[in-house]
């Protein structure tokens, strides 16, 4: 079993590189839209994206609570769930500021320029700098009970802002608002790949922490 297991995380980027080929593969075989036409194709790749950095966001403020309120801090089990949430947090940053410059790109692309004012944007870069200060903070003071508080703070924190944030130029739900079955079925499709990434590069943030 221990073989099995060393064999598989030799082989990990063998496996992160090959979702990768088909994320891309899939964002490149998505059909056209009416009014985006080819287009379109970035607007997925950048939906799935960002909801995969929110989930993981997400995931890391839900392990961090559950270990505030379940253990004791004291307890063998809470540095492992603070290890679990710091891996889930850098999975999210991660996500998060390679979501910020292809959110960019899509304004530019079908906005014709960036507006740097758009909700849907500037909450975004605000929460993308105030995350990499905060995974700074935790790796430097490097405290299972701050870790998991801070997530935590931060993932609600996130979620209720963005929840709340209005819209200018960014359409409301573009993808399941389009009626269509084929649209909404490859972005879900999409969406998947990349949740499966996001687990991979947890399991590899986590596995970096605590060597096999």
């Amino acid at each position: 079993m221990q073989t099995l297991l060393s064999t598989l995380r030799r082989r990990r980027w063998v496996w992160m590189l090959v979702n990768l080929a088909l994320i891309a593969l899939l964002t490149a075989v998505v059909p056209p839209e009416k009014t985006l036409g080819e287009r379109i194709r970035l607007v997925y790749f950048h939906g799935a994206w960002v909801w995969t950095g929110k989930i993981a966001f997400a995931l890391a403020g839900l392990s961090g609570l559950a270990a505030l309120i379940f253990l004791p801090a004291r307890s063998r089990l809470y540095p492992r769930w603070a290890e679990i949430s710091l891996a889930l947090g850098r999975t999210g940053l991660f996500f998060w500021l390679t979501y910020l410059p292809v959110s960019l790109l899509v304004q530019q692309i079908n906005w014709g320029g960036i507006f740097w004012d758009e909700p849907r944007w500037r909450i975004p870069a605000t929460f993308g700098v105030v995350a990499v200060l905060v995974q700074v903070a935790i790796s430097l003071f490097d405290l299972p009970w701050l870790t998991v508080l801070v997530n935590a703070v931060f993932g609600a924190a996130l979620w209720l802002a963005l929840g709340g944030a209005e819209n200018v130029l960014h359409p409301d739900s573009p993808i399941f608002s389009s009626n269509s079955v084929p649209i909404e079925g490859f972005f879900v499709a999409l969406l998947g790949l990349s949740l499966l990434f996001m687990a991979q590069f947890a399991l590899w943030m986590h596995d970096r922490r605590r060597p096999a």
